[in-house]
């Protein structure tokens, strides 16, 4: 590759072993019902990122005191992301759900937060820029929201949100 060559983009999530397995694809239903996700990729790549956090914690458990300075790293990442508590350990990483990944994008923290009614109204809120994370416009609904950035949510342009459905009802009832 040369200077000016495009970079090799790699997927963010790895597909199951057994694609139809009826028990997973219920599974992933649901977790897109309620978290309000585009399609079964978001799900894939939050499991990714839950199979790699778990990996890591594995791989340290046995290593004791060697693997302190590693251990510091991850638990004060995944603490940093909220996916765990201030005093948690390796072990606590082990019992980490897709749900508490999925808890941290940033369309559910806005639901969370009363900025949106619905998480659909949440992702469209988000990819129209009208939310913004400590003053500066995010677009990407799954964004995972820091807890330091949790507080920083708000929104970026004036909206109305109690006006959508209220102007429409209003307008009915003159008629």
């Amino acid at each position: 590759m040369s200077v000016g060559d495009p970079r090799k983009l790699k997927r963010k999530y790895e597909t199951p072993r057994q694609l139809f397995s009826k028990e997973r694809i219920e599974e992933e239903q649901k977790l897109m019902a309620d978290y309000g996700l585009k399609n079964i990729r978001e799900v894939w790549v939050a499991m990714r990122e839950l199979k790699r956090i778990r990996r890591e914690a594995r791989r340290l458990i046995p290593l004791g005191e060697r693997g302190s300075e590693e251990r510091k790293k991850i638990l004060t990442r995944a603490n940093k992301l909220g996916f765990v508590k201030g005093d948690a350990t390796l072990e606590d990483l082990l019992t980490l759900t897709i749900c508490d990944i999925l808890e941290r994008r940033l369309q559910t923290r806005v639901v969370r937060n009363g900025l949106a009614r619905t998480m659909k109204q949440s992702r469209q809120l988000i990819t129209h820029g009208f939310i913004s994370v400590g003053g500066s416009m995010v677009s990407v609904p799954s964004y995972i929201v820091p807890l330091d950035e949790d507080k920083m949510l708000s929104y970026y342009k004036e909206i109305d949100i109690g006006m959508t459905t209220g102007a429409r009802e209003g307008s009915e009832e003159k008629k």
